[in-house]
C-alpha cells in the first residue's frame, strides 16, 4: 500500500500537493522541484491511483523534515496520513536521524503522533535554507512541531 515514491508517480504527486495548494493549506510544488527530490517522497496508492504522499528530506546531519502530506480529500480519515508521516519517520530512524519537524497548518494531526509544538528559531537550517524565499515569510502562521526520535 506504502511505498517509495517512482517517476512515474511525479504528476500525481503534483496534483495532490498542489490541489491543496491551491487552497492556501500548502505550498504549491513544481514538477521539477518533484523530481529533483523524487527520494524523499512515499505514496499511498488505492486501485493503482495515487491518493497520499510525503516527504522527508534531510536538512542537516540532526534533522529532517516532514513535508508535502497530501491526502486525497476522499481518503482523509482513513489513517492514511498517519501511515505515510510513520514511514517517514521509520526511515528517519533507519538513516540515524534523531530529530524530525514539520511546518503545518493542522498541528493538532501531529500532536497525534508525537510531535510537540517548538519555536520556529529552533530551525534556522529550515528557515534561512528554504523560508526565506517564500511570499508568506516570515507571517505564513504555519505551526513548527518537532519530534526526537
Amino acid at each position: 500500500m506504502i511505498r517509495k515514491a517512482q517517476v512515474s508517480d511525479v504528476p500525481e504527486i503534483q496534483r495532490l500537493v498542489n490541489y491543496f495548494a491551491e487552497k492556501d493549506q500548502m505550498l504549491p510544488r513544481s514538477l521539477n522541484t518533484i523530481y529533483e527530490s523524487l527520494r524523499d517522497f512515499f505514496v499511498v496508492e488505492n486501485g493503482g491511483k495515487v491518493v497520499g504522499c510525503c516527504a522527508l528530506h534531510i536538512t542537516w546531519n540532526d534533522l529532517a523534515e516532514i513535508k508535502s502530506l497530501a491526502v486525497d480529500e476522499s481518503h482523509q480519515g482513513s489513517g492514511l496520513g498517519r501511515l505515510l508521516v510513520e514511514a517517514c519517520l521509520s526511515e528517519a530512524r533507519q538513516l540515524g536521524i534523531p530529530r524530525v519537524f514539520c511546518l503545518t497548518y493542522v498541528p493538532e494531526f501531529f500532536e497525534r503522533l508525537g510531535f510537540t509544538r517548538t519555536d520556529k528559531s529552533r530551525l534556522p537550517h529550515k528557515i534561512w535554507s528554504e523560508c526565506i524565499n517564500c511570499h508568506k515569510f516570515p507571517n505564513c502562521g504555519e505551526e513548527a512541531m518537532i519530534l526526537d526520535l
